[in-house]
């Protein structure tokens, strides 16, 4: 039995994608409350409640992400994803490939050192969290909306439909 390839991603899969973006672009435009949070506990200063509700949004809206990570990497196990257009080139294909490997690989890192920094008073990962992965995300989106664009004004390829319409 052979099971016909992917056209597109699923409503599900869409969804989740788009949620995603929108949460992860929310974390990384609006640090102000959970930087100012942290200063103030490593200066020693007083910690308002305003501060406290700041940081927390920050800290749920990455759980929120790690969690709808683990949906993501289900669904795309189960229901897969549309293969490269046949006449992408190689190196495309492979740099796509990269670019979204490191995507997932960000998805789970990112919150968990969020996490480990908040929660556990983990420096090391707040300094990872807020430093290299925080502009490793910055470029993987720069990479990844460049790419669209190419795809679809470039090489007149649909694949920014496959994630828009289906």
């Amino acid at each position: 039995m052979t099971s016909s390839p992917v056209m597109s991603y699923s409503l599900s899969q869409r969804l989740i994608h788009w949620i995603m973006a929108a949460l992860i672009l929310f974390n990384l435009l609006f640090t102000e409350g959970m930087e100012e949070f942290t200063e103030a506990a490593e200066e020693g200063q007083a910690v308002t409640p305003d501060m406290i509700a700041s940081a927390n949004i920050h800290a749920y809206v990455g759980i929120a992400v790690l969690c709808l990570a683990v949906m993501r990497l289900i669904l795309r196990f189960i229901q897969g994803a549309p293969a490269a257009p046949a006449d992408e080139p190689p190196l495309a294909q492979m740099a796509s490939k990269v670019t979204h490997a490191t995507f997932y690989l960000l998805f789970f890192a990112l919150p968990i050192a969020g996490i480990a920094a908040y929660y556990f008073n983990i420096e090391a990962a707040g300094s990872l969290h807020a430093g290299p992965l925080k502009l490793l995300t910055w470029v993987l989106i720069v990479l990844h909306v460049g790419a669209i664009l190419v795809h679809q004004f470039y090489w007149k390829t649909p694949v920014a439909q496959r994630m828009i319409r289906g």
